[in-house]
C-alpha cells in the first residue's frame, strides 16, 4: 500500500499549482473555441500530451507492454477511451453554452459520482460524513441555480442544454476513472495516460480539422498550445502531489478549483473585456459556489475524518 511522504507542504504547494492550472483552462478554452470546434480542440490536446508522454516514456525505455494485459485489460482501454474522449468532447460542447465558473462548478459532480460508482463496483465505503457533503453539495448547486432554477426544470434553454451535457461528461468521465483505476495494476499513470490519449486522437482524427488551427488569431494559437500542456504539467503536479499527501486531502484542496475559476474570470474580464465576459450571478449564486467547494471537501475528506473521530472515541473508552 502506497505510503506518504510526509512532506505536506510541498504536496500542498503542488495540489494549489493543479488547482490554477485547472481553474484558468476553461477561461483559455473559451477562447479558442472562439475559432475552433470542440472536436478539434480535443484531438489538438490528446495528440500533442500523447505524443510527449510517448517520447518521455520512450527516453526512458518505459513504454508499456500490452501483452500482460489479456482480453480483460483490453476492454477496460477501450472504456477508459471511449469515457475519457466523450468527457473531453461534452465538456468543451458544454462551456461553449455555458461560462467558464458555471462549466467548471457543475463539472465538481464527476469525482463524486466516481466515489459513489467505487461504493458498487469496488465495494469500497461512503461514511456518514460523505453522505453529509453529498447533502451539502446539493444544496450548494440549488443555491448556486437560484436565479435560473426554473429555467432549468422546466424548458430546454441553450443555458439548460449546457448544463445537462457538462453533467454527462462527468458521468461518461466516471466509466473512464472506474476504467483507469483498474488498468492502474498493470501499468503506472503516465503509461495509462499515454495509451489512452493517443488512442483518444486517433479515434477523433476522421472528425478532427487540423487545418482550423492556421485560421486562429495568435492569441488563439497561444492559448491552444497552453492548453495542450496544461493538462501534462496539471497532471504531473496532481501526480507527484500524492506521493507526498494523503489523497483525500489532495482531492479536498482541489475542491477549490471552481473558486479560482470564478477569480480567474473575474479578473481577467476586468484586464482584457474584449476577451473574457464577467460572470452574471447574484450574491446567494456565489455563496452556493462556496457551499459546493465545502460540500465537495466533505465529501473527500469525510471517510477520513469519520475514521479519526472513531479512532479518538475508543481511545477515550
Amino acid at each position: 500500500m502506497h505510503t506518504s511522504s510526509g512532506r505536506w507542504l510541498y504536496g500542498l504547494s503542488l495540489t494549489l499549482v493543479t488547482a490554477v492550472l485547472w481553474g484558468i483552462l476553461p477561461i483559455k478554452l473559451k477562447v479558442v473555441l472562439e475559432g475552433m470546434d470542440p472536436i478539434t480542440v480535443t484531438w489538438y490536446r490528446l495528440l500533442v500530451s500523447g505524443l510527449i508522454l510517448f517520447a518521455w516514456l520512450a527516453s526512458r525505455r518505459g513504454l508499456p507492454a500490452f501483452r500482460p494485459l489479456g482480453r480483460r485489460g483490453g476492454g477496460l482501454v477501450v472504456l477508459a477511451v471511449l469515457g475519457l474522449v466523450s468527457n473531453y468532447v461534452l465538456y468543451l460542447f458544454g462551456l461553449r453554452m455555458l461560462s467558464p465558473g458555471t462549466t467548471q462548478l457543475v463539472i465538481q459532480i464527476a469525482p463524486i459520482l466516481l466515489m459513489i460508482s467505487s461504493v458498487f463496483v469496488f465495494r469500497e465505503r461512503f461514511s456518514l460524513g460523505q453522505t453529509l457533503g453529498l447533502l451539502v453539495l446539493i444544496v450548494g448547486f440549488g443555491l448556486f441555480f437560484n436565479q435560473r432554477l426554473g429555467e432549468l426544470l422546466t424548458s430546454l434553454t441553450t443555458y439548460t442544454a449546457g448544463v445537462l451535457t457538462v453533467v454527462l461528461a462527468a458521468v461518461v468521465w466516471v466509466a473512464y476513472g472506474l476504467a483507469q483505476k483498474q488498468l492502474l495494476t498493470q501499468w503506472n499513470s503516465f503509461q495509462v495516460m499515454m495509451v489512452i490519449y493517443l488512442a483518444c486522437a486517433v479515434l477523433l482524427t476522421p472528425w478532427a480539422h487540423p487545418l482550423q488551427a492556421l485560421q486562429l488569431s495568435p492569441l488563439q494559437g497561444w492559448l491552444l498550445f497552453a492548453c495542450c500542456l496544461n493538462t501534462l504539467v496539471a497532471y504531473g503536479a496532481f501526480a507527484e502531489a500524492l506521493a507526498h499527501w494523503e489523497a483525500s486531502r489532495v482531492s479536498a484542496a482541489l475542491s477549490i478549483t471552481p473558486l479560482i475559476t470564478f477569480a480567474a474570470v473575474a479578473l481577467a474580464a476586468f484586464l482584457w473585456p474584449l476577451y473574457v465576459v464577467p460572470e452574471e450571478l447574484n450574491w446567494i449564486a456565489y455563496a452556493g459556489a462556496l457551499v459546493v467547494v465545502a460540500g465537495s471537501a466533505l465529501v473527500a475528506l469525510g471517510a477520513s475524518l469519520w475514521v479519526g473521530r472513531s479512532t479518538v472515541a475508543a481511545a477515550k473508552e
